[in-house]
């Protein structure tokens, strides 16, 4: 479990930095709170802090859940995939919104994979 730990703890420092971004943009551009809006490029980097944190309510139970049922490195291994997306969708939204969709997939899939992992395991020892 410490690996899905990490990665849990590390989900939550990406998180942290992002909203550091987002300050540091605010007052590079102006955007005085409590405005969330002003300057695109501020509003990129907010963008991808709201995305994210969208994600997460749905990445650190799914990721949990998981573990409970499926090997700890194979759920850790789903969680790093998940933070190289949100890097890969940091970047390419704070430079060209509309290539986003990689890194977007990249978060998406493993925690749809997640979810599902959670639910078979949940059910197979549910009927066992």
């Amino acid at each position: 479990m410490p690996y899905v730990d990490l990665v849990a703890l590390l989900a939550l420092l990406q998180l942290v930095w992002f909203g550091i971004l987002v300050g540091q943009a605010r007052g590079r551009y102006g955007v005085k709170a409590p405005a969330v809006a002003g300057h695109e490029l501020f509003e990129r980097a907010y963008r991808v802090q709201m995305n994210t944190i969208e994600l997460l309510v749905a990445f650190l139970p799914s990721l949990y859940i998981a573990a409970r049922y499926w090997p700890a490195t194979w759920v850790a291994g789903a969680g790093t995939i998940y933070l190289l997306g949100r890097l890969v969708y940091w970047r390419r939204y704070t430079v060209a919104p509309a290539r986003r969709g990689p890194g977007f997939a990249l978060s998406m899939l493993p925690i749809l994979a997640l979810l599902l992992a959670g639910l078979v395991g949940a059910v197979r020892d549910l009927l066992a």
